[in-house]
């Protein structure tokens, strides 16, 4: 009998504990996740590793990862987490025209692509030029993101970086703040441009 409650303070508790401490850990505070196809390309690919940041503080301009069965009616059997980048935040405008993006009337920086990734499926699906109006009148939003202009309260806009392979907000609509799980933050051992386009593009999302 003493050499079971040995075992159990010495060994077992202190390895459940450890165990909590991790789950918990990835739960709350920073976690890994595995890119899914090739929508956030050049800057992100095809199963590449990258962390998630649970308790960044979110900007336009950051790469996110959420839930996408709360946010795409259309998802794809065996997608869950979708991984794109924050175009618009609560109170937003977004236009496009013609490859540039527009948020509340000033030009995005979009430096981080090629004209072809900004410009290729986005004019043959919606035209030269849309806006938030124009898309949520598609008929291809969520009903409860139809019929706005704006970005609603603790919601995003957001769009994948390859605009022509990329199922994004232009498709479904808003992503609400509680279906996002964390902000995208790529390892220090990868290439400075892609740290820069993930980790710190909202520091100069205007140019």
């Amino acid at each position: 009998m003493n050499i079971f409650k040995n075992l159990m303070k010495e060994w077992v508790i202190p390895l459940a504990l450890v165990a909590l401490l991790g789950w918990c850990f990835t739960q709350f505070v920073f976690t890994g996740a595995v890119v899914n196809g090739g929508s956030m390309e050049p800057n992100l690919l095809n199963r590449q590793y990258v962390g998630v940041n649970r308790l960044g503080n979110l900007q336009r301009g950051d790469v996110v990862v959420f839930d996408a069965t709360q946010e795409d009616p259309q998802i794809r059997p065996g997608n869950k987490d979708y991984v794109k980048r924050i175009i618009g935040v609560s109170g937003d405008t977004v236009t496009y025209h013609n490859g540039n993006l527009y948020v509340n009337g000033k030009m995005v920086n979009q430096s981080y692509l090629s004209i072809g990734e900004r410009t290729q499926g986005t004019a043959g699906e919606f035209g030269i030029s849309w806006s938030l109006a124009s898309l949520s009148a598609t008929g291809m939003w969520q009903v409860k993101d139809q019929n706005k202009s704006v970005v609603p309260a603790d919601a995003y806009f957001v769009l994948g970086d390859h605009r022509s392979v990329s199922n994004d907000g232009r498709y479904f609509g808003f992503v609400d703040r509680n279906h996002i799980l964390g902000k995208v933050v790529v390892p220090f051992w990868y290439d400075s441009n892609v740290k820069d386009n993930i980790n710190h593009q909202s520091q100069h999302f205007f140019g």
